[in-house]
Formats: C-alpha cells, structure tokens, sequence
C-alpha cells in the first residue's frame, strides 16, 4: 500500500496549529514542496527550510499564528483533503468551487503542475482537486 503524502502533509499541518506549535517538520517530495511553496505564497506560512537528515530530506515549514487579546493565539487555518487515492475528485476550470466565496484557495493538480484555484482560472485549465485552505 502506497503513503498518502498529501493526507499527511495536511494532518501534521492541522495537528501542529491546533497545539499552536510554530515549527512542522514534513516530508519532502515534490508535490509536497509545491504545496509547501504555495502556502508559503499565499501567507498561511512564514517561512520554510529544506533539511537532511541521514540521507532523507525533509521540509521544515514555520507556521503563522495571530496573536487574540481574549483568547491568545487562534488557529488560522483548516485544511481539508478532498480528492484521495480511493477517490479522484476532478473539475474542470469552470467548476472549480470557490472557498468562502474566493477567500479561501482550492489547490488543483492539473498538467502543468500544481496550483491555486485561481491560476487554474486564469490559465483556463481543470485538474484534480486535491485539497481546500480557509
């Protein structure tokens, strides 16, 4: 049975904001660098550094929590994983769905690589849904 990489990059995502840690460490592969890079773009990460440690890679990735004077620190993010190994979800670009009416982002895997809901608009290209970020 094959890992789900992206199933885990977003659980260790999610895990790590709602214990309001700062640093995640993520396995590094290509689809989860351009997820990576793409959070980073969009703002819900600082910052993000590549490391080795014997022999295998792996992303260190800086989270972005915003200070709430009533209640400390609030999780600025959910992730949700959409299209998975035992089901594809697919859209073209007109059916692709907007998050909270375009504030959140779709991450599409499409042919020429992956990217937000709104590059794929732009482009006029479909994919693979893989996930939603609000």
């Amino acid at each position: 049975m094959g890992r789900d990489t992206i199933a885990e990059i977003i659980t260790s995502i999610r895990n790590a904001d709602m214990d309001r840690k700062r640093v995640v460490q993520i396995a590094s592969t290509n689809i989860n660098e351009n997820i990576v890079k793409i959070l980073l773009r969009e703002g819900f990460i600082e910052n993000v550094r590549k490391h080795r440690k014997s022999k295998k890679y792996f992303l260190v990735a800086t989270l972005r929590h915003r200070r709430n004077r009533e209640r400390g620190y609030r999780n600025i993010f959910n992730l949700k994983r959409i299209s998975r190994p035992g089901l594809r979800i697919y859209s073209n670009y007109q059916r692709i769905p907007k998050i909270l009416g375009g504030m959140g982002i779709v991450i599409l895997s499409t042919s020429r690589g992956i990217m937000t809901d709104r590059e794929a608009r732009l482009q006029g290209i479909g994919g693979e849904i893989l996930c939603y970020i609000w």
